[in-house]
């Protein structure tokens, strides 16, 4: 998953011969995950037709305030437009455009609609040779940087004058990971390292049978999602779990059982900023485990059970740098179990969650949370979808490392 899934993408086409590399661009953005939206100058559509834009971005085109040939058609609203994008990425941008973005020319939809964005306006020049030399359009890029528009830059090449040189758009691949890279540069974790550990872990009795619990995983997911959407590289240490998660910055490790678990979050410990353990690790496991499936009998069976390794305390024990966040699950004195549970193990922050609570716990989509920090500060939540507090979280995190 790209750092654009789920963004709204604004792209304004331009009259300029790369104008037909814009279909590449709309497709890349589309497989990132993003919404894609297209508005064109009326020019533009002489160099690649509103009918392939809108059938490869599933949106209609805009190119004109309303179709004069409608009398029904109703406006086209730029502010609306503007509003929607999260993005704003005009490609190619010729001279003519530029100069009119640099001197608020508004004559027609794309110049509103970019007069009116308050969004982050990307912009990717294409043009001859000469004409990127001239030094109005020098000018005009300039303006466009101070006003705080972000230029992709022109690359060297054949220009379709058959003159070879600086002016040639960059390619869609580019222009894409070049947005990428520049959102991620101003993320509130980017170059920060998050451990993070999920779902539960499966204890053997024998080949066959296990002890385990109901986790799913969802919460650890979630989190994983949301330290990636912030910029941090991610280690999400996952027990046996169902959930899928697909995103540039997110390495999966699989693990099975609590010890593999342990020896994992040591491992990347060390060079963590950040670690939240989120996983349902179980408490005990066999004290031996049978080498061959144990049959059934009439009589009862008893199994010898031995603790395992504290890994939340292992860590709170080696803590440096690190700010440490655990998960308490409780079904009575959840408070005052949550506060013994953040001082034993040296804990940063620790997010409570209660059994007795409709719709937390899990395989739920919802939790309700409780954080208490290590100076007992609390803060309670109400009943969100498991993303929304993956995001209450992290906003608790960043205000405390920020502090």
């Amino acid at each position: 998953m790209s750092v654009l899934s789920g963004k709204n993408i604004l792209i304004g086409v331009t009259a300029g011969i790369a104008a037909y590399k814009i279909t590449y661009l709309v497709r890349l953005f589309i497989k990132a995950g993003a919404n894609v939206q297209v508005v064109m100058t009326p020019a533009a559509k002489d160099f690649v037709t509103p009918l392939t834009l809108s059938t490869l971005s599933k949106n209609p085109v805009h190119s004109t305030f309303y179709d004069i040939k409608d009398e029904n058609e109703v406006w086209n609203n730029h502010v609306d437009l503007a509003l929607w994008a999260d993005y704003f990425v005009i490609a190619p941008a010729t001279a003519n455009t530029l100069s009119k973005m640099a001197n608020g020319t508004c004559d027609n939809l794309l110049l509103a609609t970019y007069l009116s964005a308050k969004c982050d306006v990307y912009f990717a020049p294409a043009m001859d040779l000469d004409m990127y030399r001239h030094h109005t359009t020098k000018e005009n890029l300039q303006k466009l940087e101070q006003f705080g528009n972000v230029m992709i830059p022109a690359e060297s090449g054949e220009l379709a004058s058959g003159l070879e040189g600086e002016g040639r758009m960059a390619e869609p691949e580019t222009i894409m990971s070049f947005i990428e890279n520049d959102i991620i540069s101003q993320l509130p974790l980017r170059g920060k390292k998050v451990i993070i550990t999920a779902g539960p872990t499966y204890e053997a009795i024998d080949p066959v049978r296990f002890i385990g619990n109901h986790s799913s995983g969802k919460m650890g997911f979630e989190l994983a999602k949301q330290a990636a959407n912030l910029g941090a590289q991610v280690i999400l240490i996952s027990g046996p779990s169902n959930e899928k998660v697909s995103h540039t910055l997110i390495q999966r490790v699989d693990v099975v059982s609590a010890d593999e678990m342990y020896q994992a979050t040591h491992q990347y410990y060390k060079d963590a900023d950040i670690a939240i353990l989120a996983a349902a690790v179980a408490d005990f496991k066999p004290a031996a485990i049978a080498s061959q499936k144990i049959k059934k009998k009439d009589a009862g069976m008893v199994i010898e059970l031995t603790p395992t390794k504290d890994i939340l305390a292992s860590l709170g024990a080696q803590k440096q740098h690190q700010f440490l966040v655990g998960f308490a699950l409780e079904t009575n004195n959840a408070l005052a179990n949550a506060k013994g549970k953040l001082k034993r193990k040296n804990l940063d922050l620790i997010v409570l969650n209660s059994l007795e609570d409709k719709g937390a716990g899990f395989k739920k989509p919802t939790n309700k949370i409780t954080i208490i920090d290590n100076k007992e500060n609390i803060m309670e939540f109400n009943l969100k979808p498991k993303a929304a507090v993956a995001q209450d979280i992290f906003d608790e995190i960043l205000k405390k490392i920020n502090a």
